[in-house]
């Protein structure tokens, strides 16, 4: 024991003793649990590097304390003004033996302390988080204990000027993910945050995710090529400005000032267009609309449209000029509308091994000839679902029910998606939190990866982490190639790995550098919705109770990166990421500003909030009445 119990405690009343003596013997037991939970586990333990060795014990103990219902003892132990055991998790056996000695004092009883016993107490537990959180991350900014990383995007690898940005704005950790881009870009991403941080004197580590088993749907045969000209109305409908488009040859590149839209026409036809030049056509929807010429800029002409349109191929433009017979142009270059799947309640939906997925084709009387289709980029795991198991499609916006299993496929009947239905585009993800996928976390994509992770990265992100066994197979495969000094992150997202979480930390811990993202996305669909909040409770629990740091990550400030404004539910939010010890951002128009919102939260929050452990800061803003 770190702390002795002060003598001269007023003994208990006798109406008392009787509940203590049996507060006394429960804890007892319990702590039996604990050691008896110890050497179960003591395989696992002396498998963990002995620097690691004390965070795994205390693991052990809190397994056990929270194997079994403490709800109603710990109600009785605060009858007392004692500890209820509630925010034991960096020192379990130790604040167990501190409500014991507690008690034997109250009984008259002379106490031990048990010091031998306890590998982490009050001060010593917290001490190992953070020097792990250290080890792993590096040093934290004076003024914020939570680090920020945040994901880059594509273009960092071609501008040392964003990621500078990024790293002078307070990024900590630079997080690559390995599912995009590629080696080269990776190498030069990693690169710019090396001189960057080297120009500001901060320390930035950089984090390369692999790609892990994905399960993703596959392209989409492309929409029809068409182009919309709208104009902004007023609510009343009047035009406030028109649409502009860009006439140019058809087939050039560039674009023409001003445009908001590019269409190619016929070089000859374009040439004798004129400022004041009136251009008809009929769209595609049978609808007489107009262009009208307002300037000849530098590679075409600049026309505006008052009214909405659609141009297809097939669309005819007709100059009218006075005194001149109307000459006639087809149109070129239009945008190629993104594949994408409508889908509503009670569709059919056809999973298949390969192949262009496309929308639903009807015949006559609306009759559904063939049914809406998309591959799956791991055609495998089509061989390993049920009927009756439920699919999710992009983050839980689309869902569905297995109906059928074929050789042919799998098919879905759509039974979760919004009023009016929605559309599945390509890459999108797949979950099948029912199924039980026997998938390996590490793919042959990124064993290949993991030549340029361990030439440019600090730490190494193990997508999918599903067992102790995938934990394992990358530490070895890292050894193999000089790598076994990377900080290793467990990126906990599906439902298994959450099962399987207490393996996979203590195979963790067989390194000196480890530590668990949170990934919310994929672990919300999982698990389901209703249940995220309780599941990532209890990995930041176990986590704290292995000393190991954790990522706090998905969608944090995501509205507020992308369009620059927030909302209320994502702030509070990003203030329970003061409960780990990283919290990631992901890339966004708005980043920089995500970033200052995001280290404001942290550094207030920071005053009144340590895990789930409440600070009683003085409330200036409540401040006792003038006298």
């Amino acid at each position: 024991m770190e702390d002795m119990i002060e003598p001269g405690l007023q003994e208990a009343p006798p109406w008392e003793r009787a509940e203590c003596q049996a507060l006394v013997d429960e804890l007892q037991g319990l702590r039996r649990a604990m050691l008896d939970c110890e050497q179960r586990l003591a395989p696992w333990i002396t498998g963990t590097a002995p620097v690691q060795r004390a965070s795994a014990r205390n693991l052990a103990h809190y397994l056990a304390m929270r194997s079994v219902d403490a709800r109603g003892l710990q109600d009785r132990l605060a009858r007392f003004g004692l500890s209820s055991l509630g925010r034991a998790e960096s020192h379990v056996l130790a604040n167990l033996d501190k409500v014991l000695g507690l008690l034997h004092v109250l009984l008259g009883r002379p106490w031990r302390p048990l010091a031998g016993d306890e590998p982490a107490g009050f001060r010593h537990g917290p001490a190992l988080l953070a020097r792990h959180a250290e080890r792993l991350f590096g040093t934290s900014p004076a003024e914020r204990r939570v680090r920020v990383m945040v994901t880059l995007p594509s273009e960092a690898a071609r501008d040392p000027v964003l990621v500078g940005s990024l790293v002078h704005a307070g990024m900590d950790i630079a997080r690559i993910n390995c599912a995009h881009d590629d080696a080269d870009a990776w190498a030069a991403m990693a690169g710019h945050v090396r001189r960057a941080a080297a120009s500001s004197g901060r320390p930035v580590r950089v984090l390369m995710d692999l790609a892990g088993p994905k399960i993703r749907t596959g392209p989409i045969a492309p929409g029809p090529s068409v182009l919309k000209l709208r104009p902004l109305r007023d609510a009343l409908g009047q035009v406030l400005a028109p649409a502009l488009v860009g006439l140019r040859a058809q087939g050039a590149g560039g674009t023409v000032d001003g445009a908001s839209a590019m269409l190619g026409v016929d070089p000859a036809w374009l040439a004798q267009l004129r400022p004041g030049d009136r251009i008809d056509f009929v769209d595609s929807r049978g609808s007489a609309r107009r262009l009208t010429v307002v300037d000849e800029r530098t590679g075409g002409v600049l026309a505006q449209c008052d009214r909405t349109a659609y141009l297809t191929p097939a669309t005819r433009l007709r100059l009218h000029r006075r005194g001149a017979e109307p000459r006639e142009t087809g149109v070129a270059d239009l945008p190629e509308q993104a594949g994408r799947v409508p889908l509503q309640r009670g569709d059919m939906l056809r999973l298949t091994p390969d192949g262009l997925g496309h929308a639903a084709s009807h015949g006559s009387g609306h009759r559904r000839v063939q049914p809406a289709s998309v591959a799956c980029t791991l055609p495998e795991v089509l061989a390993q679902v049920r009927k009756g198991e439920r699919v999710w499609f992009d983050d839980g916006r689309l869902g569905g029910v297995i109906r059928r299993v074929t050789r042919r496929g799998v098919d879905v009947e759509i039974t979760d998606v919004a009023d009016g239905g929605a559309m599945l585009a390509a890459d999108k993800g797949i979950n099948l939190p029912d199924s039980r996928l026997e998938l390996p976390a590490l793919t042959a994509k990124d064993r290949a990866d993991l030549d340029a992770v361990v030439h440019h990265a600090d730490l190494v992100g193990l997508s999918f982490a599903q067992s102790a066994d995938d934990v394992r197979a990358l530490r070895v495969l890292l050894a193999e190639r000089g790598g076994a000094q990377l900080g290793l992150i467990l990126k906990i997202e599906t439902r298994r790995g959450f099962e399987h979480l207490p393996e996979m930390l203590f195979a963790a811990l067989a390194g000196e550098a480890a530590g668990v993202m949170i990934a919310r996305g994929d672990l919300a669909v999982e698990c389901g919705f209703e249940r995220l909040a309780e599941v990532q409770e209890e990995i930041l629990w176990a986590c704290e109770a292995a000393h190991l740091p954790v990522v706090w990550a998905t969608q944090v400030l995501e509205s507020l990166a992308r369009t620059g404004l927030p909302s209320r539910a994502e702030i509070t939010d990003a203030a329970m990421g003061e409960r780990a010890e990283c919290v990631m951002l992901n890339k966004g128009p708005h980043i920089l500003e995500a970033m200052r919102t995001l280290d404001g939260v942290l550094r207030r929050m920071q005053g009144h909030q340590s895990k789930k452990r409440p600070l009683l800061r003085a409330l200036k803003a409540w401040g006792p009445a003038p006298a």
